[in-house]
């Protein structure tokens, strides 16, 4: 079903990364989830008010929020698709977080709302009705929210949504919530207990974690969460093999939106190397990326490589942070500078977020190492954090 409606409804379905047609397949969800919600909500609601149960009410408002969060997330889709402009000129893609937030609000919201309904009913119970219309209501809703999930994360895989992919989960979720609803319903009818408000309580607890979660998942982003560890590899080993460049460092990558990320980056290249060669490898380098959809600025560091002083203390300095910290540490932009009684070392040392170690243990360190190892050496440091680390915190 899926991919028949991917081929029916999408132009160019095949390139995901085009911005139309991103922005189709989000359209398309968002109309799909939509109606599959309403009628969903519609049925079960109908059902708990015939029946008089809470649970299935609970059920049914859970629903139509999940209808007006696929609103939300229709919206957000198309307003991150619009063209930047001289106000935006990076585009407008952090709507998608954004709409993603105004449903984390609203799921948090009904299921406040749930709860107060379900404690009403604990502490004064009714009985249920129970009839095979509400079971064959609620065993429809289990069997189309498990292909809604599917669905949703296959989308989201295919155009690297995390709104769609927050979505299926909700799915799954709600799967979860409803065969509790029905399995609530038939142990009162063979049991006689009153359960349908404690499992209305335990549908809108659900409710409220799952608001919680999506909550931070969206605020992340926003915030400016650690890069994708997957892209900054792929970054680092991209740029690492072009001939000529010898190392990269200081990469950071902004994130403005799904699929509209923009990146910079310090490449370590031979000083003695003519420059007009370097300055074209570097622009060789961010068309690439530019044709992957991703803007790419590059600053040129230039390397001594035929100083053999210069080799050796780098040589040791790289020895004695691989030896201490392994490849947590790493330091780049080496400097030499003689004077009369010392030789200045001056380069740049970083460091993880959270590393067990402040930086002044660390600097402390490799100055006794290196004093250790040869005194006219001063090592003068500068620290810095790790912006775009190659595996997750």
């Amino acid at each position: 079903m899926t991919d028949f409606l991917v081929r029916h409804f999408i132009k160019d379905h095949e390139r995901t990364g085009d911005a139309a047609v991103r922005t189709a397949y989000g359209n398309l969800a968002g109309i799909v989830c939509i109606l599959c919600n309403l009628l969903l909500a519609g049925g079960k609601m109908a059902a708990g008010f015939l029946f008089g149960s809470i649970s299935i009410t609970a059920d049914g408002l859970n629903n139509l929020s999940d209808a007006s969060s696929n609103v939300v997330s229709l919206m957000g889709f198309r307003l991150a698709s619009r063209p930047a402009d001289e106000e935006h000129p990076y585009g407008h893609g952090r709507y998608e977080y954004l709409a993603g937030l105004v449903v984390a609000a609203m799921i948090l919201l009904i299921g406040v709302e749930l709860a107060k309904s379900s404690l009403e009913k604990i502490l004064h119970p009714t009985p249920v009705e129970f009839s095979l219309l509400s079971v064959a209501v609620l065993v429809a809703s289990i069997l189309v929210k498990f292909w809604m999930s599917a669905f949703n994360r296959r989308l989201g895989k295919l155009i690297h949504s995390g709104t769609l992919e927050a979505t299926a989960a909700d799915s799954r979720n709600d799967v979860i919530s409803t065969a509790a609803v029905l399995i609530a319903l038939v142990l009162g009818k063979v049991t006689g207990l009153e359960l349908d408000g404690w499992m209305g309580m335990g549908v809108a607890l659900f409710i409220l974690y799952s608001g919680f979660g999506l909550m931070r998942e969206t605020i992340d982003p926003l915030l400016g969460s650690a890069p994708d560890p997957e892209l900054v590899r792929h970054i680092r080993q991209k740029v690492l093999s072009y001939p000529g460049v010898l190392g990269v460092h200081d990469l950071m990558i902004h994130d403005y939106g799904p699929g509209r990320q923009f990146a910079s980056l310090h490449v370590e290249m031979a000083a003695e190397a003519d420059v007009l060669e370097s300055h074209e490898l570097i622009d060789t380098i961010e068309r690439d990326f530019r044709a992957e959809r991703l803007e790419v600025l590059i600053h040129f560091d230039p390397v001594v490589t035929q100083d053999e002083q210069v080799n050796q203390a780098r040589s040791k300095l790289t020895q004695i942070v691989q030896e201490r910290w392994g490849d947590r540490v790493s330091i780049h932009d080496l400097r030499m500078v003689p004077g009369k009684e010392r030789i200045n070392l001056i380069f740049d040392c970083v460091t993880p977020y959270g590393f067990e170690e402040d930086d002044k243990q660390v600097c402390g360190a490799i100055r006794q190492a290196v004093a250790a190892w040869d005194k006219r050496y001063v090592c003068i440091i500068r620290p810095e954090k790790e912006m775009a680390p190659e595996t997750a915190k």
